[in-house]
């Protein structure tokens, strides 16, 4: 599968798929919206493991490294550290970190990743975790 279709299920992630209002939370509908759209205009098989990265973040680059060793030592592996481009030289910092981990999802599985995830979050004092992308397994992986 090419990189522009997993831009392309990204891009739907983070817009299609939106936020809620609680907490800016992904709900389980979406997921399920997700997973629809994502069975209808690809040819991944989801009952076989993928890539799934998972995306966090503060404006405080020292408390997403200081993040990054927990989620390490549940089996994620660091991707990039990166300050997000900004609208305006006056808008505040926000530090990006992505990390990934091969797994099987379902939107039941996913939704509770999620939850984990969003705690994690609260827990180590970030500002978001932010949502996921997916994508096939390369030979990175």
């Amino acid at each position: 599968m090419s990189k522009n279709i997993k831009i392309v299920f990204l891009i739907f992630l983070l817009t299609a798929c939106g936020q809620t209002e609680d907490r800016n939370m992904i709900t389980k509908d979406q997921l399920i919206e997700m997973f629809d759209s994502m069975s209808q205009d690809s040819s991944w098989d989801f009952s076989k493991p993928m890539v799934w990265g998972y995306f966090f973040t503060d404006n405080s680059k020292e408390r997403l490294q200081a993040a990054k060793p927990a989620l390490e030592s549940q089996g994620y592996r660091f991707v990039d550290l990166y300050l997000a481009e900004k609208e305006s030289p006056k808008d505040p910092d926000l530090w990006w970190l992505h990390v990934e981990k091969v797994d099987i999802h379902t939107p039941d599985s996913l939704d509770q990743r999620n939850k984990v995830l969003y705690k994690f979050a609260d827990d180590h004092g970030l500002e978001s975790y932010d949502g996921m992308d997916v994508g096939p397994i390369n030979a990175k992986h």
